[in-house]
Order: structure tokens, then sequence, then C-alpha cells
């Protein structure tokens, strides 16, 4: 088969193209042409504005033979994850050529590629590389031919008509004129799209929304450490929901997260993580099933990001600047027996100290001073406070609550003195 993957949101003029070429490229190979679209929530990890079966129906309208809906990534793994895993399940559908489009060439696109396929990572793709998107997907699709599994790459010319087609400016222009569909959106949507969309707003299917109303609840009254466990918040997210706090539309969300730094893909991100309850574990164990598939590049594996927080804490504790140890680290730096296990101790009054019991949950979390603390949970007891650490310990253990995937837990045990600490783990599997 001949396969394209896309999110199709909707199916405009240059789809349509894809679709043809695609096709050409079946015929010729005497197979046929297979759409993916993602499903659930699109690459940029936000709810479709089309849903589902209606954007398979205007794939098949223009000529795809097969549509696969390919569900439950967008809302747990970024692209550099997702784009791995889609690429392995179409060669295990026996796809053997991919089609895509982009509006530079084939040999920019190996040039810009040729320094992330040889050291095996493809996170931190430079925003402003052109066709990014293309870039990653090529770069990954050499890594997994480096394994004997990828396929024929085949790029096209994108549709510029006049200017690049974006699926991002035609929903926001139906969006802004009432769900009609402005006559400049209409030039540049096929007829079958358009006879498609207006029928599905008559009916009310379309746009699919966030729900709000849930995404408010989670923001105006989660804990920290109940938004510790959720995937893709760091310590500073996570104040800054708690300091924007009480949340009464849309923007007031959108905002907590631009104050934390966030761009609008993670701030995406963020947000469907938290609106589907995704925690940690829960991304760290998808993470893991792929590795054992050999699907994820080694610099992109949990061990690596563990090592890379280690590497980075011991050089600061040297006196090293932060940049320049990650910059020595992507060089190939590898290390052994690294600490999953920390003990800390704490802050606690006699009177604490006495309403507790060893092997009580400890739950981390960064409080509203930047510092790394604990809640200490059960039943009528409770107690926060923060932990006492070797610098280089804070350091690494810092980097491990900010991977916005890697989930640490807390118990109470006590030492030789009779002393309560914190037995911290690193969960790495």
């Amino acid at each position: 088969m001949i396969g394209i993957i896309a999110d199709f949101d909707p199916v405009h003029k240059g789809h349509e193209k894809l679709i043809k070429e695609g096709k050409k490229i079946a015929n010729e190979k005497e197979t046929e042409l297979a759409i993916y679209l993602n499903k659930g929530y699109s690459a940029n990890h936000a709810p479709f504005f089309t849903p589902f079966e209606i954007r398979k129906e205007m794939a098949l309208a223009l000529g795809a033979d097969k549509v696969f809906g390919i569900e439950g990534l967008h809302h747990r793994l970024v692209l550099s994850y997702s784009v791995p895993i889609r690429l392995s399940k179409m060669i295990n559908d026996g796809v053997t050529d991919y089609v895509t489009a982009a509006d530079i060439s084939l040999d920019e696109v190996k040039k810009y590629s040729k320094k992330f396929i040889e050291e095996g990572n493809f996170l931190g793709i430079p925003q402003d590389f052109p066709n990014r998107n293309v870039i990653r997907w090529y770069a990954i699709n050499e890594f997994l031919g480096q394994k004997g599994k990828n396929l024929n790459f085949h790029l096209i010319k994108e549709l510029n008509a006049p200017r690049k087609i974006s699926g991002r400016f035609i929903r926001k222009a139906i969006l802004e004129n009432d769900l009609v569909i402005p006559n400049n959106v209409k030039k540049i949507l096929p007829k079958s799209t358009i006879e498609i969309l207006e029928r599905e707003i008559a009916k009310g299917t379309i746009p699919e929304k966030r729900n709000i109303k849930l995404l408010k609840h989670k923001m105006n009254t989660y804990s920290r450490p109940n938004l510790t466990n959720i995937a893709y918040l760091n310590g500073k997210s996570i104040n800054k929901i708690i300091e924007g706090r009480f949340y009464k539309d849309d923007e007031s969300i959108w905002a907590s997260f631009r104050r934390a730094g966030y761009g609008p893909v993670m701030t995406r991100l963020a947000a469907s993580a938290l609106e589907e309850e995704v925690t940690k574990e829960e991304v760290l164990n998808l993470m893991k099933n792929y590795e054992t598939q050999g699907i994820i590049p080694e610099g992109q594996t949990i061990a690596k990001t563990i090592e890379r927080a280690w590497y980075v804490a011991s050089e600061v504790d040297k006196g090293v600047p932060a940049k320049e140890a990650n910059k020595n680290f992507r060089l190939g730096i590898q290390l052994d027996n690294l600490p999953l296990t920390l003990e800390a101790g704490l802050n606690l009054t006699k009177f604490e100290a006495k309403k507790l019991k060893e092997n009580i949950d400890a739950q981390l979390f960064i409080d509203k001073n930047n510092k790394i603390s604990c809640q200490i949970k059960k039943g009528k007891i409770k107690v926060k406070t923060n932990l006492k650490l070797p610098s280089k310990e804070v350091t690494y253990l810092r980097y491990i609550l900010d991977s916005r995937y890697i989930p640490v837990s807390g118990k109470l045990i006590k030492n030789r003195r009779d002393d309560y600490r914190v037995k911290i783990t690193i969960h790495d599997k």
C-alpha cells in the first residue's frame, strides 16, 4: 500500500493534490492508497474541528481506497515520539511508500535532517527550520531504516494558491463567519469537502470542542501534588495555574500557560493531558512499551532522560552552566549506576512527627517558593513540608520532576536515629 498520514481538518485542495499524487503512485505500483487519519486529538494536540468519520468521508470522496484511524497518541506524546510509532504502524500494516508535501526540496530535507539522524535524537528540531514536521518524518524514517524497517519517501511540491493553504486559516475563517463557509475559503476547498462540511454544520456535528468546563474545574481545584502527577506539567506551570485561579474563560487558561513559558503546541498538549487525566505513569508505560519494540530512538528513551538529568546536575554542581552541560551530553555521554532512589530529610515539628507512621505516601511537588516539598496525607493526617537534600540531588530531582513524564513517588521511612525521612523513588519502568 501507499500511505499518507495527516489530520485533514478539513480536507482542502492541498490535501486533494496529495491524494491524487499518492493515487498515481499506487496505480503505477498496482496497489491501494491508504490514508491514516489522526483521531481523538490532532497532531498539534488539539480537539478536531471536523469529526473523524467526516474527514474519512472527505478523503474517500477524493479517491483514497482505505482510511485508518490512529487514536490515543496526541494527548499523551509529543511528535518526536508519536511519529516513529505511526511510521511503525504503517510498516506493520504493509505500507511500502510514504507520500507527503513540502515547499522545500528533498535534498534540503536531507540536509536539515542529517544531524538528527546521526544523533538518533529527534527532540528539539528548531522552530525556524522550514517544513520542520517533514524534516522530522524524514529523519525518523531514516532512523527506522537503520533497523531495516522504513518506507520509500515521496515528497511532492506543496500547493500554494496563491499562498500556502492552512487548515488553521480555514477553521478560523469558518468560525468567525458564524459557521458559514466564506467565499475565499470555498476557493481552496474541493467541491466534495464543501458539500460535506455544509451538511455537517447544518446537523450540528461541526465543530468538535475541548471540554472547557472540565478543564476549568481541574485548574481551579486540583492541588499542587495532584497536578504534579499530570503529564506535561512542570513546577513552574503548576505554580502559574495555582496563581491564576479562579478561571472563568478560555483566555485565562491559556494565559497561565503562557506565563509559565509554554508555547502554543506545549500548551495544547498540557491542556489535553489535564483534560483527559493523563498521568506521568501512563505516559511512561506507553513509552516503555514502544521502547521494548525498538521503535523509540535511543536518545529519547526514559533511561537517557534520567541520565541527562544526573549528568547535568553533576556538572552544575561543579560550576558548569546547565546549557553547556546539556550540549556536552548530546555528544554521546553514557552513564551507569544512576541513583533511582534518594533519601530526603524533613522539617517536622514534634507534634507532626507524633502523628505520622512509616510507609505513608509522601507526594512530591514544587511549592510556591520554588522549593521541592512533599505532602503527607492519610486519614485526618495532613502535613506539608520542604525536603532537605544536597544541592546536586536537588538539581537532579528538579530535572526529573520537570521532565513532564517521569513519575516520582515517596514513602515515609525512619533512619537509625529514629528520625522520619522520605525515600524518593524515580520510576524508570
